[in-house]
């Protein structure tokens, strides 16, 4: 197994004598110099490691710099628990973080950028399923017997639910874990629905290195989806959140993505 050193995703080993296709896409980008490859050995001995972060009761981050360096989030509930977005290494420390908080039941990606190793912590706890969205598949650069296809709602536990939503890619999705946020609900989008800096709005792109749009229609259809859904906070893939009133949040700042591709403020420019 190796992994594109630009965005950590795992692939077989045959995949060395070309581009990584994720990174060859426009919603992200292959280095200047080109391709590179590495492996969990090789950034063991570069030093990197995983930091983990009590975020809320029952919610632990695990960040690392490796790659596009998501903090992956770890969602306890008394039926499991769901690795959400798995970073793109891992090794025994954070392996015995992740048992001492209940180890791993379920793991999934908001979208083909966090795969991470996902097989590779799949491996470390028991073979715990990988869901994937079928929509999203043709992304996928190891696959093995632990990969699990899904479509437009999985249904993990008790007040845990998987939803696609696309708009960043087909199959991206958002978990919704109704106990969470002290029982306000917390919804955990990736960038598929990106809280901002203000903590207070969020932000929809194709591409956000590359500075790609979305439409003003996907973007509604993206918030309109997400509206049955009861939440008063949200995570992206950064540790970065809305903590209260998100669920109004997601909704104002469609309207005033929408409303600003539409032209509405083209006054202001």
């Amino acid at each position: 197994m190796i992994t594109c050193a630009t965005c950590a995703v795992e692939y077989d080993e045959a995949a060395a004598d070309r581009d990584c296709p994720i990174c060859a896409d426009e919603r992200q980008y292959l280095p200047v110099g080109g391709q590179l490859w590495t492996d969990l050995a090789k950034l063991a001995a570069d030093g990197n490691r995983v930091e983990v972060l009590d975020l809320r009761p029952g919610l632990t981050g695990l960040r690392t710099e490796v790659g596009i360096g998501q903090t992956g989030l770890l969602v306890q509930t008394p039926e499991g628990n769901l690795l959400w977005d798995p970073p793109g290494f891992l090794d025994e420390e954070a392996v015995a973080a992740v048992a001492e908080r209940g180890g791993i039941r379920w793991i999934a990606a908001s979208h083909p950028h966090m795969f991470g190793v996902q097989l590779q912590w799949s491996a470390a706890f028991d073979d715990a399923p990988v869901y994937v969205n079928a929509a999203d598949t043709q992304w996928l650069g190891l696959r093995g017997a632990a990969i699990t296809e899904w479509t437009d709602e999985l249904h993990l536990a008790d007040g845990l639910t998987l939803h696609r939503v696309g708009g960043h890619f087909p199959g991206s999705a958002v978990a919704h874990w109704s106990a969470g946020a002290d029982g306000r609900g917390t919804l955990l989008s990736g960038d598929t629905i990106m809280p901002n800096p203000d903590h207070r709005t969020v932000s929809f792109m194709r591409s956000y290195p590359n500075l790609i749009p979305l439409s003003g229609n996907v973007v509604l259809r993206i918030a309109e989806r997400v509206k049955p859904l009861a939440f008063d906070e949200i995570w992206n893939n950064f540790g970065v959140a809305v903590p209260t009133d998100a669920a109004a949040a997601v909704q104002r700042s469609a309207q005033r993505h929408a409303a600003w591709v539409r032209g509405d403020f083209d006054h202001l420019t």
